[in-house]
């Protein structure tokens, strides 16, 4: 088994990498390689690495577990602190949020209206991870450098110089990482890309700079073949990289697009919450925890999170840890099926409860979901529910981690996933995906024991994955009000199973002599869910934007060359797709233009204009994307297909 690495800052990674000669650099990734499995847990707590007889570098994290210090690094050779050791073995380390959690500020009953702040949640989403994971990923920013606003009305004020200039500086380091694509995409590069995340954070880009931690992260996973790396996640990370630091850049862009790495709490009076249903929160930076979601008598949605280092440990046993919350005397089990009286709250944009001093909180309780406001998660059609959030803006906070409710009807498995059926009339098939795949926690096993009884009826709680035709990711589930055929709880649940927490048994499921109900009259169930992102011929462009992730600007060029880069966009016009036919052949075209004088050097070594060109061409092909995914959670597949823009 290997020794776990503590994680470490990125500006500690870029500055050891940048101290290198480069004929050092050349041999960083070959040394960064095998460096993970020579590491050694000392007994204070150090990790070392012994390279041959003479260099042995040792890594000292501080009291949150990370090296947030260049000191905390050291090595015995020579050449050390400029070593290729002491570099490769910081680059063997997971990168570590860019900023350790700070705890929020304490706020008294008699201060005011004045507003607590909290750091994002840290985090790092791992591919078909749980979409709170990947929120908390994309939240996982850095220390504040102004003043937040309690009042979202007031101007914000415009960028300054050094923000525009940290954020063309970052433009300029991730277009070099896109020309040059997974394969070269080593040490040296991503290296790149951490000293601009780091100076866009200095400057107060805390949104880009988290950007760019993702992609770096996915870079790392590519070049590893980790099972969980998903190329598309990481075209889709490049995507939002280019695309926050192009706008901050050209000085044109809203402001608001610079983020907040604080998340800030404004004054919330006095609220009545119940509970809904709680899950498990599991990150790639080692961050485990639980987030437990509330609903208030008018509908709104609050959130209480408790996620702290501890990995899956920390998100296993959280689920029944105590509510820090103004004195509560109970825990996130008792809170998801309970409820709270809180006077003095504090609440985030997002809807994130604080905790402080001024906050009282006494249980109440709870209410099944057929009672309450909750009742209202399941009348609304869930095609509805979707369209509602692929219309709000791209960046809209709730967006990846809304949740909304259906009843539905089992079909069956189908690969790696459930199918199933919304209970109305002319409703089309949806895939059920586990909320988060780690084999320790039970969504995966509940949704595979669920799939074993055909015809069953079930209320289901969860997230749609908006980058997958008609996909509902199930956070809890439970049984459909007077029908026979469904789900069996303990009187004590409620009336609804925490899917990350609970395991269903056999006694949950309706016993094997009862019939399952004859199917409805209609078509015979297929044996998948049609896909329109499959079937359209924008895969076509999905597979070029790919390309030049994978293999970079070289890969994209070979597209273009001969005529089957003519024939390729051909599917594309007759659909209708001319658009994404023209961006997809303006960037193979613009991949394969690189001038030279008359001694054979570039004339045009900037990357800005292929990055430009695969911005283009990526962001049409996510708004056609989109629509075709609203189209797919109420369309027949015909209609569906026919949906792109």
């Amino acid at each position: 088994m290997s020794t776990e690495l503590p994680p470490v800052a990125p500006e500690v990674l870029a500055e050891a990498v940048e101290n290198l000669t480069a004929r050092l650099r050349k041999k960083l990734d070959d040394a960064t390689a095998g460096c993970a499995a020579a590491a050694v847990r000392e007994a204070d707590g150090s990790v070392t690495f012994r390279f041959g007889e003479d260099a042995l570098v040792t890594l000292r994290p501080g009291a949150a577990g990370t090296v947030t210090e260049a000191g905390q690094a050291t090595c015995t050779c020579l050449l050390a602190p400029r070593c290729l050791h002491r570099a490769a073995a910081l680059g063997a380390a997971p990168l570590a949020d860019a900023a350790p959690p700070e705890p929020e500020p304490d706020t008294t009953a008699g201060s005011g209206p004045t507003a607590a702040a909290e750091p994002a949640e840290p985090g790092g989403s791992a591919a078909a991870a749980s979409a709170t994971a990947a929120a908390a990923d994309a939240a996982s920013a850095s220390v504040s450098v102004s003043e937040e606003r309690a009042d979202p009305a007031e101007p914000v004020p415009a960028l300054t110089a050094a923000q525009r200039g940290a954020a063309a500086a970052l433009w300029h380091a991730a277009a070099e990482a896109l020309e040059a694509g997974v394969t070269a995409g080593g040490a040296v590069v991503q290296a790149e890309l951490l000293r601009a995340a780091h100076t866009a954070r200095l400057a107060g880009l805390p949104r880009a700079e988290a950007a760019a931690l993702r992609v770096v992260r996915g870079l790392r996973a590519a070049r590893e073949r980790r099972t969980a790396h998903r190329l598309g996640d990481l075209t889709g990370s490049f995507r939002e990289l280019l695309h926050t630091a192009g706008a901050l850049a050209s000085g044109a862009a809203d402001p608001a697009l610079t983020g907040t790495s604080r998340r800030a709490y404004t004054a919330g009076g006095s609220l009545r919450v119940q509970g809904l249903c709680r899950e498990p929160v599991l990150s790639a930076t080692g961050y485990g925890g639980v987030v437990t979601h509330l609903l208030a008598p008018d509908g709104s949605r609050y959130s209480l999170s408790d996620v702290r280092p501890g990995g899956l440990a920390r998100a296993r046993g959280a689920g029944r840890a105590s509510v820090a919350l103004g004195g509560a005397t109970l825990d996130h089990a008792g809170l998801a099926r309970g409820g709270l009286r809180i006077v003095g709250a504090t609440v985030s944009a997002e809807g994130r409860l604080g905790a402080g001093r001024g906050v009282k909180a006494t249980p109440l309780p709870g209410a099944p979901w057929t009672d309450g406001p909750a009742a209202g998660l399941f009348a609304r059609p869930a095609a509805e529910a979707v369209a509602a959030l692929l219309a709000a803006p791209a960046d809209a906070a709730d967006t990846e981690t809304a949740l909304i409710g259906c009843d539905v009807v089992v079909v069956g498995p189908a690969g790696d996933h459930l199918l199933v059926r919304e209970a109305r009339p002319h409703a089309p098939l949806l895939r059920l995906l586990p909320a988060h795949p780690h084999p320790e926690l039970p969504h995966t096993e509940n949704l595979r024991r669920i799939a074993s009884y055909p015809g069953l009826r079930l209320r289901v709680l969860g997230r749609p994955e908006l980058g997958r035709a008609a996909t509902l990711r199930p956070v809890a589930v439970g049984p459909v009000p007077g029908d026979p055929y469904t789900l069996r709880l303990p009187a004590q649940w409620l009336g609804r199973a925490d899917l990350g927490y609970e395991r269903l048994q056999g006694e949950h499921f309706p016993p094997p002599d009862a019939a399952a109900p004859a199917p409805e009259p209609g078509p015979a169930p297929a044996s998948d869910a049609p896909d329109p992102l499959a079937d359209s011929p924008l895969w076509r462009v999905r597979r070029l934007l790919e390309t030049g992730v994978a293999g970079g600007r070289r890969a994209v060029a070979e597209t273009a060359r001969g005529t089957a880069s003519l024939a390729a966009y051909g599917p594309l016009r007759r659909a209708g797709l001319t658009g994404a036919a023209d961006l997809a052949a303006a960037l193979a075209a613009e991949a394969d233009r690189r001038p030279r004088d008359a001694f054979g050097r570039l004339a045009d070594p900037s990357p800005d204009g292929y990055a430009w060109a695969w911005l283009a061409a990526a962001t049409h092909l996510a708004a056609a994307e989109r629509s075709l995914v609203a189209a797919s959670w109420t369309a027949t597949p015909s209609a569906a297909t026919s949906a792109a823009p």
